[in-house]
């Protein structure tokens, strides 16, 4: 595989970072940083794939290999939350998982309510909502869905939504004069969207703290 050639982008923050892996790795870097997003929520996809699109425009990357790598991707790191749930159970993955402060049990509660309730169709629909896609995976598994049917599921909606910001991406690639100019205010708004995570994060934990040391 031969390694592209990314020098006019920026180097710095997260835009730096997605060019520094498809600089090294080609097409096949956004499978490797959509997987990334689903061990390290940090990496957000929201970012990662409309850029990957923008960079179709100048030639350096295609556009249909990006969304079949950035499928593969998504699928890959769908399964290991599905082979979590299916090895330790939905009680204990949520424990392990909510003590990386990362993810809170009411979301992987709800996640778990909205799969009994709906079934495979919550497994595709879920790959379209942000904040819901990874975690969908962990009762599937506890309930033993099919894999091949969840395979499936996970990988029709994935490529419905990486296609979509892929494709957004590579639209706004179109207009390069005016959007160069703005590629650093990426960071600022994912530092942004971090910080008001992690309050929001803090604010839970402090009412769940409340809520257990009520009588």
């Amino acid at each position: 595989m031969t390694a592209v050639v990314l020098r006019a982008e920026p180097e710095g923050g997260v835009a730096g970072l997605a060019t520094t892996v498809l600089e090294a790795l080609g097409d096949v870097g956004v499978g490797v940083l959509v997987l990334l997003e689903t061990i390290f929520p940090p990496i957000p996809s929201e970012v990662i794939l409309p850029f990957a699109g923008y960079l179709t425009q100048s030639g350096r990357l295609h556009l249909g290999w990006l969304i079949v790598w950035s499928t593969v991707g998504s699928t890959v790191g769908a399964l290991l939350f599905y082979w979590l749930g299916a090895a330790v159970g939905l009680r204990r993955a949520i424990a392990l998982l909510t003590r990386t402060h990362l993810i809170s049990r009411d979301d992987l509660e709800r996640g778990s309510a909205w799969f009994a309730r709906h079934g495979a169709a919550a497994v595709l629909l879920g790959r379209l909502m942000p904040g819901v896609r990874s975690l969908i995976s962990i009762p599937a598994g506890a309930a033993r869905m099919h894999l091949g049917v969840f395979v499936v599921c996970t990988a029709i909606g994935s490529g419905i939504w990486n296609g979509a910001l892929i494709g957004l991406g590579a639209a706004l690639g179109t207009q390069r004069d005016l959007i160069d100019p703005y590629l650093g205010v990426l960071d600022y708004v994912v530092y942004g969207a971090l910080a008001v995570g992690l309050v929001v994060l803090i604010v839970r934990r402090v009412r769940q703290a409340r809520a257990m040391r009520r009588p």
